[in-house]
């Protein structure tokens, strides 16, 4: 009872964050379940993943549907770069720390050391499930009213070049083209977990030297977010 109340007490906190109270909390908490603490505790829920698969179809929607209506100064081609520059691993793992979000996250141990709680791709799948359970919980208008909240400003305001590719491998490569450097090279480093649970793990090189590595449920997703991590680490150094 008392372990009840002490979550209820935490979720209440996030849900000052969301600008949104449940009805039903326990959407809210499999939102926060990753699927490394289910592996180790076997508690359920089993993990936040069903919940991301739909908050990805419905802030996409939401983000393109206020381009259309606030953008027209846009055509297709610029209305698909900006939602691409926004709902992104990179863009959604700095909204997910806005919300703080890592601090209540259900991790397994082993995850939870290896800095789990800071990495882009665990917040961003984060914010992608908590916008499902609000949406399961609330429907569509809870939904739109965050992300206009979150996202509003800079849909109206993003210049064009600023949103000329939301893709992390894409601006990657215009990066190093821009400093003369030769394009990145991806190779899988890992594969774990069965056939219809594996993660893979990517890291990817420029100049032959590895700069930063990425995990995902797919090669693809897992170069993405290795090309996300690269970016930080280059142009943290300032593009040296």
């Amino acid at each position: 009872m008392r372990r009840g109340a002490e979550r209820d007490e935490r979720l209440a906190t996030l849900e000052e964050a969301l600008g949104y109270r449940f009805r039903d909390r326990g959407l809210l908490h499999r939102a926060l379940v990753h699927r490394s603490y289910f592996h180790e505790s076997g508690e359920e829920p089993a993990s936040n993943e069903p919940l991301e698969f739909l908050g990805d179809a419905v802030l996409g929607f939401l983000v393109a549907e206020r381009i259309l209506r606030r953008r027209d100064d846009l055509d297709e081609g610029g209305m698909t770069r900006l939602r691409a520059a926004l709902v992104n691993t990179r863009s959604l793992a700095r909204e997910a720390r806005s919300l703080g979000l890592g601090e209540y996250l259900l991790l397994g141990k082993g995850e939870d050391r290896s800095g789990g709680r800071r990495k882009p791709t665990i917040l961003a799948d984060t914010f992608e499930a908590v916008v499902g359970a609000i949406y399961l919980d609330g429907g569509i208008r809870p939904v739109r009213s965050l992300v206009r909240r979150l996202f509003g400003k800079k849909i109206d305001s993003l210049p064009g070049p600023e949103a000329r590719s939301g893709d992390p491998k894409t601006r990657l490569q215009e990066w190093l083209q821009g400093k003369g450097l030769p394009l990145p090279v991806y190779r899988v480093i890992d594969a774990r977990g069965p056939d219809h649970d594996r993660e893979y793990t990517v890291e990817v090189l420029v100049e032959g030297k590895p700069v930063a590595s990425g995990t995902g449920s797919a090669i693809k997703r897992a170069e993405q977010a290795a090309a996300e991590a690269a970016l930080e680490i280059l142009e943290g150094k300032g593009g040296e």
